[in-house]
Order: C-alpha cells, then structure tokens, then sequence
C-alpha cells in the first residue's frame, strides 16, 4: 500500500498567492458599489461628529491636555488608525469564515494548484489592498477637513495601513479555525469596541487611572494611534527611537499573523 502523502509543503510562491489574489479581485468587482458608501460616508459622519461637533465643546473648554491642538487635529490621525483596525478585522472575520461555509472559495481553491498558504496570503493580499484604498480616502479627508499639521500625514496613511494588516493577519489565522459565526460577535464586542474606547482614540490615555493606561500601551491599536497622531501632528522627527518602536511592534504582530495564518490554513484545508 502507498503511504498516505502529509500536507504539500507551504512555500513562499508569489506567483501562486497572485493568483488567489486575482479571485478575490473578481469578486469585489461585482460588490464594490456595496461598500464604496461605507468607505467614504463612514469617514465624513465620524471627523464631522466628533471633530466639530464634540471638537467645539471641547476646544471651547482648553487644549492644554491634548498638547495644545485642536480636538479635530488630535482625533483625526486615531479615527484613521481606528478604521484601518475596523477594516482589517472587518474583512478578515465573515469573509474568511464565509469562504469556508458559505461562498465555499476556499473549497474551490483547494481543486486549484493553490496551496492552502497560498490562498492565504492571496487574501491577506486582497485584505491590505481593501485597509489601504479606506485609508487612502479617510487620509484625503483628513487633509481636506484641515486636520492634518504636517506633510508627514502621507507617512500616517502608511503608519495606519501596517495597523489594519497587524489586526488582519492575526485574526484570519484564528477565523480559518472558526466553525460557529456567532464567535465574531465576542470579537467585535470585546475586543474592538474596548480598544476603540480606551486606546487614545478619543480622549488622552493620561486621563485614564495608572492601571488601565499600563494595559493601553500594551495594545496595538494604541501603537497605530500613536504612530498615525505624530505623523499627522509633525512630532514624528523628535521621537525617531519611540516612531520605530511603534512600528516594530506592529509589524512583528503582522508577522506573527502571517507566520500561524500558513499553519492553521494548512490545517483547516489540507484534504
């Protein structure tokens, strides 16, 4: 009897993680139109709710704990830090596990060439390329609404694209695993409104008591807040060693994603 063959080895073939990019090009050309509103009305309710509306209030009250910039200029860069978070766990959540259980491309995939890593990285692919055109689009308003204090805000657009790809890759790892759907609603519940929240996104994480700010610096979504609000702010430059720890840190998250989301691919559609 022939011994039964193990998993086909899972190496790195651009060409082949192409292709599966490709498919999930195919599809978004069909349902673009569903998300396009999101992306753009999405950005404006938020910097025009709270950038002007609780901007106005809060400005009219002192700047001196925001560092002395207006509400909209702080808010800003951590809206799009907190929306590259959004989309990436966005599209790494029901889109995974859909392509399992209901759309089945991944079933599909597996009668292809296609290695099961290939078919992850060619949506994590497709993953970054949806985190970059939403930040793309919040970064435009973010500049056109004036927010912005320096031209280093193209460095906060890329700072918050390594933010959604640190989330995305992570969480399509553990959503290939998933058989219950009813597993994203705890993730959304508690784990993205709660770094929503208490991240630096809104408020200064000094207002916080010494405890749960300790935990916010643990965070990573406070890592891309960081990044994005000194980007946007110009104090980038006099915190060169502070700007490249934030950055190891999301990246090596991002790399970690990408390193287990090989394995649990290979686990969950090895036939």
């Amino acid at each position: 009897m022939a011994p039964i063959a193990g998993p086909r080895p899972s190496r790195l073939s651009p060409a082949r993680s192409f292709r599966a990019f490709q498919c999930w090009l195919t599809v978004y050309r069909r349902i673009w139109r569903s998300s396009i509103w999101s992306s753009i009305l999405g950005p404006v309710c938020y910097l025009g709710a709270l950038g002007y509306g609780l901007g106005s209030l809060v400005d009219r009250h002192g700047t001196a704990s925001l560092g002395g910039v207006s509400y909209l200029a702080f808010v800003a860069p951590a809206i799009l830090a907190s929306g590259a978070m959004n989309t990436g766990m966005g599209e790494a959540s029901y889109p995974v596990f859909g392509s399992l259980k209901w759309n089945r491309i991944y079933i599909g995939a597996q009668a292809s060439p296609l290695r099961p890593a290939d078919i992850f990285r060619g949506h994590l692919m497709f993953m970054t390329m949806r985190i970059a055109m939403n930040c793309a689009i919040l970064t435009v308003f973010v500049w056109a609404f004036g927010a912005a204090r320096s031209a280093w805000l193209v460095l906060a657009f890329a700072a918050a694209v390594l933010t959604g790809v640190a989330f995305a890759a992570p969480i399509a790892a553990w959503a290939v695993t998933v058989t219950v759907e009813n597993s994203f609603s705890y993730l959304f519940r508690f784990v993205m409104m709660p770094l929503m929240l208490f991240s630096g996104t809104f408020f200064p994480l000094s207002q916080l008591p010494s405890g749960l700010r300790a935990l916010a610096y643990a965070t990573p979504l406070w890592q891309g807040v960081a990044l994005c609000r000194a980007f946007s702010l110009g104090t980038a430059p006099g915190d060169p060693l502070g700007m490249l720890g934030h950055a190891a840190y999301l990246a090596a998250l991002a790399a970690a994603g990408i390193w287990a989301g090989a394995r649990t691919y290979r686990t969950r559609l090895y036939v």
